[in-house]
């Protein structure tokens, strides 16, 4: 765990419980471009240690570990007195032996920016760094409203922030939950990108949600998919 190198690299910290997929996991992430893993983790309760020490970027957690688990990890990682301490956002993305895990879903309504399987490719999980990075899911808009389908039985009712959206903020709101691009959005409303991305910030902004993830989980607690 060395010195904190400059806000270009990407900084990383790997959560499993299996030493020998944690050192195969620093291998490919240290050999990238622009990334670097800058601590480790055997369980949940050594992950938020490690993560509130170092303030990595983004914490790649494994789902299913002894003592605590991915899921209780993720949260505790996403409680509000910590998010406010950070001087960076922080992105993590769940590590699973299953499609569609049902503790994937549960770690994406606390925070995560979604999943990979543990088969996956260096490249796909190259990429799945950079993306979360970005703020963006690491799966398919299709396969996070599939993941997130009947963790919401009792729809809550829409908060007055929701309500307090104009009509263009929630125009895009409802294309992002959907899961299209800004490019796709900005054909949508018939605006230019920048002008979307400035409503995205508009919405997050006023919705007190930290990245496009959160909205599809918003737009799903609140019953808002095809609002």
């Amino acid at each position: 765990m060395g010195a904190r190198p400059g806000r270009g690299v990407i900084r990383v910290v790997l959560v499993d419980d299996q030493e020998l997929f944690r050192e195969g996991v620093r291998v490919i992430v240290d050999a990238q471009d622009g990334m670097e893993v800058v601590g480790v983790a055997g369980d949940g309760f050594e992950a938020v240690q490690v993560c509130d020490e170092l303030q990595p970027d983004v914490v790649l957690m494994d789902i299913r570990m002894p003592e605590m688990d991915g899921v209780e990890a993720t949260r505790q990682l996403f409680a509000p007195d910590r998010v406010s301490r950070r001087e960076n956002p922080l992105r993590v993305v769940v590590l699973t032996t299953f499609n569609l895990d049902d503790r994937a879903a549960t770690a994406i309504r606390y925070g995560a920016s979604g999943f990979l399987l543990k088969d996956t490719t260096p490249v796909m999980l190259r990429d799945a760094i950079r993306t979360v990075h970005a703020g963006n899911a690491v799966l398919a808009p299709a396969d996070l409203s599939l993941l997130l389908q009947g963790q919401f039985v009792a729809r809550a009712p829409a908060p007055a922030a929701y309500l307090s959206l104009t009509d263009k903020e929630r125009e895009v709101f409802t294309a992002v939950a959907r899961g299209l691009s800004n490019t796709e959005i900005a054909g949508l409303i018939f605006a230019s990108e920048s002008t979307v991305k400035t409503h995205v910030g508009s919405v997050l902004r006023k919705l007190s949600l930290r990245d496009r993830v959160q909205i599809v989980v918003f737009a799903h607690e609140h019953g808002l998919v095809g609002d």
